[in-house]
């Protein structure tokens, strides 16, 4: 798919790897719907990227929200005409032990607010915006390409239940989404980096982002261009669906 002339919603867009994706994607020509729940950030992100001779609009949307998704992604088709991308860079961690044990007691557990919080934006809020983006494209006659962002995680990892369980799900998302929309002209991808450096990785406790890099045979953490890189290649190779890439560095957990 050309990205030039393209029209591409991606959600987290108010920093770090959303906001990135959606610089490489207005460098490419392609105008962008930034969608977050933060509104002066992506007031000033849409700002930049207009001065790159693009169109770029935002939209405040919390993504576990069904009512405001479809209304945002109604408003981007009707304001773009098409839709022919979509990222669903958004998510959140919240990590933990499943349970916490001391002199054979169980102390604590990991609360079912804790669990639920991190499934409804990352799965939740991730099959939310896919539906309706899919949904756009397919009204709007617009061929087009939806981009979930997994993890290395998925495969399960300590004291990540929550995160690793929803990250394992926006890949298989991404296989069914694949066989069922590529009558539609649709494709799907996935990306599922390792540790990402971003706001949230400069905030790590330095051993425990040493112990981690220890894990990387690259011994060094991805960066957000790198992503960006990624999900261009996706866009732009036509044959490819319902695949996920690992841009982890050689890590395996």
């Amino acid at each position: 798919m050309q990205l030039t002339g393209s029209v591409i919603a991606i959600t987290g867009a108010a920093q770090g790897l959303g906001r990135a994706m959606a610089q490489e994607f207005a460098q490419q020509g392609a105008s962008v719907a930034l969608i977050d729940m933060q509104q002066e950030p992506l007031e000033q992100a849409a700002k930049e990227l207009r001065n790159l001779g693009i169109k770029a609009e935002y939209y405040v949307v919390n993504v576990t929200n069904e009512a405001e998704v479809e209304v945002a992604f109604a408003d981007i088709a009707m304001e773009f005409g098409q839709l022919n991308g979509l990222i669903n860079s958004a998510g959140i961690m919240r990590d933990g032990m499943l349970l916490k044990v001391k002199d054979g007691k169980v102390v604590s557990k990991m609360s079912k607010e804790q669990f639920q919080s991190v499934l409804d934006v990352n799965v939740t809020g991730t099959f939310l915006c896919g539906r309706e983006a899919a949904k756009q494209m397919i009204e709007s006659k617009s061929e087009g390409v939806i981009i979930n962002i997994s993890s290395v995680s998925r495969a399960g990892n300590i004291g990540q239940t929550n995160y690793s369980a929803s990250k394992a799900a926006v890949a298989t998302m991404t296989v069914s989404w694949g066989k069922e929309l590529a009558r539609y002209g649709i494709r799907t991808g996935c990306i599922a980096p390792g540790l990402v450096e971003t706001a949230m990785a400069a905030q790590m406790r330095p051993e425990m982002r040493e112990a981690f890099l220890n894990t990387v045979p690259m011994r060094r953490l991805a960066e957000v261009e790198e992503l960006a890189h990624t999900a261009k290649y996706i866009f732009e190779n036509d044959y490819f669906t319902g695949r996920t890439i690992e841009l982890d560095g050689g890590t395996r957990v």
